[in-house]
């Protein structure tokens, strides 16, 4: 007789056995054989018979898929084929087995091989999280701070003290301290407890990495106050839980499902598995959310002010709704309860470009959009296409040309044009559209006076962006 210890649903997938709904009967059958089998032959005994059992039942791609509810204009040659590249790879991307629901937004343009979701896009799922399809930068989001009648030059003075743009870590004499408690959500989560995203909670907080994240200093045309807008997500925090989330799916869906396309792979959400990256993801949102505020309240705190008004809002996220589970790659929720800290006046934020408002809007909850609204203004080309659009024009010119009417400054001291407003699609159209479709209201718009970003990095990112289009443009 051996002695009865238990058997968990973790201990079954450290076993190497996917999450799953069947992992219950597969622990129970565990636990009862406990009492006859050492652990070891009992873990290979349930492996055998999840293997018999629980790897037959494939699930092929869909044919009739879901219809694509298409929120996007083209007004030009260059603008029809970057809304053909978005339909091909939404309806690729629909054929996913779990995909019930899929929507594009003005804002929309690819952001991968075909398959992969647009930028812009929104995938509802039938019992699946699909890290693929929130991405990498986990619960990118938007604050909105007013701190009053306050001269906004002294405010862009004060936020460029206190932004830490680019791949490193706030290392410096000002390093910020997270909130305990949540350190300690983050230990007892199996994904969370992770040493790289233990690390990084607490080494990042008070940066805002790098690409298209932001710093915008505005005033109200509603009220003259002037406010304060962060964009940014949740660091390695978010990237390394991106990883281990991509992992756990691939092992997942390529037993389930092997002609699903990798990024598309996908974690059971009534799992144990899938409850544990629920979690992990709400808890990645509670660090964002404490990141965008601490940084706020220093800007506010050294300008002598009390803070008026605050909201926030994410995209890059994962909202459950209707049973179903809402990926929104670069979307905006644009329903009041899409979380337990929204906006009491439902209010949500969409940047356009450095150079033009930021809307305060309130979303619509349109069907014909899944209930999401875009996230900003979006691209028609890649970054690389833009700056060939640039040549034989000094990087100084063109900044001078763009930004007359801002104070726009990058931290690096290196001009990126690919941030710049000629890089994004034309704000008055996206706008147009945004209202025509009845996505959302425009309540407000917060006036430019300036925007702090990155600037170009030799970021690790970058490094391999630049060696990607060498080898394409080698081959």
């Amino acid at each position: 007789m051996f002695m009865t210890e238990v058997i968990t649903n973790r201990d079954l997938v450290e076993a190497g056995i996917p999450g799953g709904s069947y992992l219950p009967s597969l622990t129970a059958l565990g636990n009862r054989l406990l009492s006859e089998h050492s652990r070891e032959e009992v873990l290979r005994q349930v492996r055998d018979v999840y293997e018999a059992e629980h790897t037959v039942a494939r699930l092929p791609l869909q044919d009739d898929v879901p219809e694509l509810k298409i929120n996007l204009e083209a007004d030009n040659e260059m603008e029809q084929a970057n809304l053909e590249a978005c339909i091909a790879t939404m309806t690729e991307a629909a054929r996913t087995p779990t995909v019930r629901g899929v929507a594009i937004l003005p804002d929309a343009c690819p952001s991968g091989p075909k398959g992969t979701i647009t930028v812009g896009g929104v995938m509802a799922t039938e019992n699946a999280i699909h890290p693929g399809m929130h991405s990498a930068d986990i619960c990118c989001s938007m604050m909105a701070t007013n701190l009053g009648p306050v001269d906004p030059a002294l405010v862009m003075d004060t936020a460029f003290g206190h932004v830490r743009f680019g791949p490193l870590a706030r290392n410096t004499s000002d390093r910020l301290t997270p909130d305990p408690q949540l350190l300690r959500s983050f230990a007892n989560n199996p994904f969370m407890r992770a040493e790289k995203i233990l690390h990084n909670a607490k080494v990042q907080l008070g940066t805002q990495g790098d690409g298209n994240h932001f710093y915008f200093v505005g005033v109200s045309e509603k009220t003259g106050d002037t406010y304060v807008v962060s964009h940014h997500g949740s660091r390695g925090v978010g990237s390394h839980l991106y990883k281990l989330g991509m992992k756990e799916a691939m092992k997942y869906t390529q037993c389930r499902s092997p002609e699903t396309l990798p990024v598309n792979s996908w974690i059971e959400a009534d799992s144990q598995v899938g409850q544990d990256y629920w979690e992990a993801l709400q808890l990645a949102r509670l660090w964002t959310r404490f990141n965008h505020s601490a940084v706020h309240d220093l800007i506010a705190r050294d300008l002598g002010v009390d803070v008026r008004d605050r909201f926030w809002n994410e995209h890059n996220f994962v909202f459950r709704r209707h049973g179903l589970y809402y990926h929104a790659k670069g979307a905006t929720p644009a329903w009041e309860d899409f979380s337990d800290d929204h906006d009491r006046l439902g209010r949500t934020i969409i940047p356009l470009n450095m150079g033009q408002p930021v809307l305060i809007v309130k979303g619509s909850d349109s069907p014909g959009a899944l209930g999401f609204s875009p996230h900003g203004a979006g691209r028609n080309m890649t970054r690389k296409a833009h700056k060939a659009t640039l040549q034989g024009r000094s990087l100084e010119a063109v900044f001078a040309e763009e930004t007359a009417h801002i104070d726009a400054r990058f931290q690096s001291g290196r001009i990126d044009t690919s941030e710049l407003p000629s890089a994004y699609k034309k704000a008055e159209a996206v706008v147009d559209q945004i209202e025509r479709m009845a996505l959302a209201q425009v309540v407000d718009r917060i006036v430019p006076h300036g925007s702090i970003m990155a600037g170009e990095s030799d970021a690790p990112w970058k490094q391999r962006r630049q060696a990607r289009d060498r080898l394409s443009d080698e081959g």
